[in-house]
């Protein structure tokens, strides 16, 4: 199948590795063309290497209240366009509500919710009709993740604000949609099973609740949202699509 691709730019943000990597492969497989962020710029310059010669790095932080015009300013110096953003953040720092301190309340907002509304509406003023607005969000908009306090205050909420701007974009033509990913075998969901006293015993666990009895992988993710990101998902829009192997059994 033809997602229409070829030629198309657009924004991975936290693309270094996990799911925003995983994405950002999938997009320039189907040959797209991709911007990819992250903080660090050895590992920003890293991963665009990696990727090959259409992918460019741009080293920034979600935060930063300049990121959106910068990143698309590269996107149309090098490759003449910009049709979409898939905003990825890494996940907030985990722990329980009463361990969690206002300062670091505040810096998860501005990096996950604040970071990524700033984003979306800087793309929002740039895009035309054809262009894609993404967010990769988490299975704790629906259910909330133990030990993952931060995340599953802010996640919901920007869930909800994703709804909104579908409303208010539609008329332009232009899309936005959710990627909801739970048990996918990266860095992070290693590291929240490691919290636990046996971390395989964990694993084993949460797979027997997964109904196809085993963790995803980044690359069966960046498939999903590069589909979402493509024209081939021309009438969708306003969803949360979740990346669970059936958890939710599709609701």
């Amino acid at each position: 199948m033809d997602l229409g691709l070829k030629d198309r730019v657009y924004i991975v943000t936290g693309a270094t590795r996990g799911l925003g990597n995983a994405t950002a492969r999938e997009l320039l497989a189907d040959g797209a063309k991709v911007i990819v962020t992250g903080r660090d710029e050895r590992r920003v310059a890293e991963a665009a290497a990696e990727l090959g010669p259409d992918a460019v790095g741009v080293a920034v932080d979600n935060a930063d209240a300049d990121a959106a015009p910068r990143l698309i300013a590269a996107a149309r110096e090098h490759f003449g366009r910009f049709d979409g953003v898939l905003v990825s953040v890494g996940g907030p720092p985990a722990g329980f509500v009463a361990d969690l301190t206002d300062e670091q309340w505040r810096a998860a907002f501005e990096s996950v919710f604040l970071g990524a509304v700033r984003m979306a509406r800087g793309a929002a003023a740039e895009l035309r009709d054809g262009g894609v607005i993404g967010f990769v969000l988490s299975g704790s908009v629906h259910e909330p993740i133990a030990g993952l306090t931060l995340s599953n205050g802010l996640r919901p909420g920007l869930a909800g604000f994703a709804k909104s701007l579908a409303d208010e974009l539609g008329p332009r033509g232009i899309r936005v949609v959710g990627v909801l990913p739970a048990r996918i075998d990266t860095d992070r969901v290693r590291e929240l099973d490691g919290m636990s006293a046996d971390p395989a015993a964990t694993r084993i666990a949460n797979e027997s609740r997964i109904p196809l009895r085993r963790y995803g992988t980044p690359e069966e993710f960046g498939r999903v949202a590069a589909f979402l990101l493509s024209p081939a998902a021309s009438y969708l829009t306003g969803i949360m699509v979740p990346v669970d192997g059936g958890v939710r059994h599709g609701f």
